[in-house]
């Protein structure tokens, strides 16, 4: 998936957003949008939006030399996903289809993106659970059923802090042992790393491990070489969050994207409105179904 033009302003508000996060020095602010500015204008945009978007928080990184800006964000959605378990785990438990429940959650968690919404209150998260519940999706669940039921070997590719809480959810539906998940090879936004993924119990559950990128997606060309093998040899690959959907959209490996609309140009790009709750397959990222 292409950068679009509509991508710009989101990138410079990140970047100011990270930057406060960082420091509260304002001519640090200062220099780090001037800079992005200046970087705009050399932008590929040919490059999915999350290669832009790590070069840009590579610089920021650099400039105000903090290596993780959001640490305290995904701590706290973390623990604020936690506090919400014993809950979320009955709505599954006491649900006629359980695990279509936990992909409805694992969908709802989604919103819980400090890039889209850095103040994100608990009282917004269990909205977007109500919603997740009481409205249809779009996808191909029984598709996702069968193929969750036939393969051996699943890797899950993680997106944020406290929405792999949500994960966590589907990933006992789908029998745990089977299942490898795989966070960012390093902090960016509050997408979760291995740390955010051993706060949440995740490695009591299956194997974890990193992609070795940090980039906000998943370009299999910047992972490592071991992460890049587990991909090309998991029988079925489930891809949470926009990033992921925009570095992996055009795979034609067994891939399913499960993932909240939040933007215009992704919803675009889907032909689907914003705040739609997506499950869809690789191959038919332009022509999604309805689901039920």
């Amino acid at each position: 998936m292409k950068t679009s033009l509509d991508c710009l302003p989101c990138f410079v508000r990140q970047a100011l957003e990270t930057a406060r996060f960082a420091t509260g020095d304002p001519a640090v602010h200062e220099r780090i949008v001037r800079d992005i500015l200046r970087r705009a204008a050399e932008m590929d945009l040919v490059q999915p939006p999350p290669v832009i978007a790590q070069k840009i928080h590579q610089r920021l990184r650099e400039i105000t030399g903090v290596k993780d800006p959001y640490r305290p964000i995904k701590d706290r959605f973390n623990q604020m996903a936690l506090d919400l378990w014993p809950e979320l785990a009955a709505r599954v438990e006491n649900a006629p289809d359980p695990f279509q429940m936990a992909v409805r959650l694992a969908i709802a968690g989604n919103v819980i993106d400090s890039g889209v919404n850095g103040d994100l209150t608990e009282a917004e998260v269990r909205q977007a659970v109500d919603q997740v519940i009481s409205e249809s999706f779009v996808g191909e669940i029984d598709e996702f059923r069968r193929a969750a039921a036939e393969a051996a070997d699943i890797l899950y590719l993680a997106d944020n802090a406290g929405e792999i809480v949500f994960d966590r959810l589907l990933i006992n539906q789908l029998r745990a042992a089977r299942i490898t998940l795989a966070v960012r090879g390093g902090a960016v936004l509050n997408d979760a790393t291995i740390s955010e993924a051993r706060a949440a119990g995740l490695h009591e559950i299956c194997e974890v491990i990193d992609n070795g990128s940090d980039a906000p997606g998943t370009i299999l060309s910047d992972c490592s070489r071991e992460f890049r093998r587990r991909f090309k040899e998991a029988e079925l690959v489930i891809a949470k969050g926009q990033g992921n959907y925009e570095t992996l959209s055009d795979e034609t490996a067994n891939v399913y994207f499960l993932f909240k609309v939040k933007c215009p140009v992704v919803a675009s790009h889907v032909g689907l409105r914003t705040g739609t709750q997506i499950l869809m397959k690789a191959t038919s990222a332009t022509t999604v179904r309805g689901g039920d």
